[in-house]
C-alpha cells in the first residue's frame, strides 16, 4: 500500500484523480457485488465467486507485498463465501448481507471508541508515565484536591443549571409562539445560534464580556451597556463564582434554540381533542398546559433534558476559548487537556474515565425511554 500511494503521488494531479475515483468505484462495486450479486445461485456467480477468491489473494499481495496478508485475504474470502453458499441453500443470503452492512460499522466503533476507552481506563491506574501500576491514586487526587473538586464541582452546576434553563426557555417560547402569527421567523431568530459552533458562539460571547478599564471606551456591549446606565466595567469572566453561571449562559443560548425547536414539533402533535375537552371542563390555560401538554410531550423533554446534560458534561470548546479553566472555571473536558498537556497521562486518563461514569446513566436513561416510547408506538 506504501509503494501504491508513493507511486501515485508521483503521478500529475490530473491521473491521481481519475485513479482515485477508479479505486473507490472498484471498491463500491466489489460492495455491491457482495451484498446483491454473491448470494444469488447459478454456475455465472459461481464462477464470479471463484474469481473473486483469486484476484482479492493477488490484489493483496501486490498492494502490501506481503504473502502472509495474502494467505489472511484467502482465508477471509473463502470463508466468507463458504458461509454465504451454506445460506443461499436456506434463502436469499440474508446473514450474510446483514454482516457486509454491519461488519464497516462494527469495525469503526470498535476501534474509534472500544479499543480507546479500554486503553484509557487502564492508563487511568497507571502514573503519568504509564509504566509504573499506581492503583486508585489517579482518582484520589481528584477528589481530595481543591482543584479537582472544583472541577467536579463545576461540571455538575453546569449539568444542573444548563439543561433545567435550556429546557424551560426552550419549552415557554414554542408554547407561546405556537399557532402565532410569524411562527416560523420568531423559530427561526431563536434556533440560529444553533448554526454557530461552540467556538464561534464562545468568541461572540467573550467580546460581550469583554471589559476595559474605566474612563476608557468600552468595546464589550454588556460594559458599554453598564457604563451608560452610570455603573463600573465589570470583568465578567474573572468574578467568581459568578463567572461560571456566565460560561453556562453561553450554552444555554446555543441549545435554546434545539430544545425549541423539538418541543414545539411535540407540541404540535398533542391531541386538539384533549385540550378542547379539557378547556369545556372549565380549566385555564395553566392548568390545561400541566396536566395536558405536559404530559403530551413528556417522551420529547426526556429527550432533550438528557441530550443537553450529556452536552454539558462533555463540554470543552467554551471553556476553553473564553478562558481555558483560569478563574476556577475549568470543568472536566477541559482539565482532561490540560493534565494531559502537563504530561500527566495518568490524571488525564483518570478525568476520563470519570467523565465516562458521568455520561454513561443519561445514555441509559436516553436509550431506556426511547425504547420504552417505541414499543407504545
Amino acid at each position: 500500500m506504501r509503494e501504491f500511494l508513493q507511486w501515485l503521488s508521483t503521478l500529475s494531479p490530473f491521473l491521481e484523480i481519475p485513479i482515485i475515483i477508479g479505486v473507490f468505484l472498484a471498491v463500491v462495486g466489489l460492495i455491491l457485488f457482495l451484498v446483491e450479486i454473491a448470494p444469488r445461485r447459478g454456475r455465472g456467480y459461481t464462477i464470479a465467486r471463484l474469481a473473486a477468491c483469486v484476484v482479492t489473494p493477488a490484489l493483496v499481495l501486490w498492494l502490501l507485498q506481503s504473502y502472509q496478508w495474502a494467505i489472511i485475504a484467502a482465508a477471509f474470502v473463502g470463508l466468507g463465501f463458504f458461509l454465504l453458499d451454506m445460506r443461499a441453500r436456506k434463502g436469499a443470503g440474508s446473514l450474510f448481507q446483514l454482516v457486509a452492512f454491519l461488519a464497516p460499522a462494527i469495525l469503526l466503533l470498535v476501534v474509534g471508541l472500544i479499543v480507546p476507552a479500554v486503553q484509557t481506563t487502564g492508563q487511568a491506574f497507571f502514573d503519568r508515565g504509564g509504566d509504573t501500576f499506581v492503583g486508585l491514586d489517579n482518582f484520589v487526587w481528584i477528589f481530595t484536591q481543591p482543584q479537582g473538586l472544583r472541577v467536579v464541582l463545576n461540571t455538575i452546576v453546569w449539568v444542573v443549571v444548563t439543561p433545567i434553563v435550556s429546557t424551560v426557555a426552550g419549552l415557554a417560547y414554542a408554547y407561546f409562539i405556537d399557532k402565532a402569527r410569524g411562527e416560523k421567523y420568531y423559530k427561526i431568530l431563536v434556533f440560529l445560534p444553533m448554526a454557530i459552533s461552540f467556538v464561534g458562539a464562545s468568541i461572540i460571547w467573550r467580546f460581550m464580556y469583554t471589559s476595559r478599564p474605566a474612563g476608557q471606551e468600552q468595546i464589550g456591549f454588556l460594559n458599554q451597556v453598564i457604563v451608560w446606565l452610570g455603573g463600573q466595567p465589570v470583568n465578567f469572566l474573572a468574578v467568581e463564582p459568578w463567572n461560571t453561571l456566565f460560561l453556562i449562559v453561553v450554552l444555554i443560548w446555543v441549545q435554546t434554540g434545539f430544545a425549541m425547536v423539538v418541543l414545539s414539533a411535540a407540541i404540535k402533535g398533542v391531541p386538539t381533542e384533549q385540550l378542547e375537552a379539557a378547556e369545556l371542563d372549565g380549566t385555564n390555560a395553566w392548568q390545561r398546559f400541566l396536566n395536558v401538554v405536559v404530559p403530551g410531550i413528556r417522551g420529547s423533554l426526556v429527550v432533550v433534558l438528557t441530550t443537553i446534560a450529556i452536552a454539558s458534561l462533555k463540554v470543552f470548546d467554551i471553556v476553553r476559548t473564553m478562558t481555558a479553566g483560569t478563574n476556577n472555571t475549568s470543568v472536566i473536558a477541559n482539565e482532561m487537556y490540560t493534565q494531559l498537556r502537563s504530561f500527566e497521562q495518568g490524571r488525564a486518563a483518570a478525568f476520563a474515565v470519570v467523565l465516562f461514569v458521568l455520561v454513561l446513566p443519561l445514555v441509559i436513561y436516553n436509550a431506556v425511554q426511547l425504547r420504552k416510547q417505541q414499543e407504545v408506538r
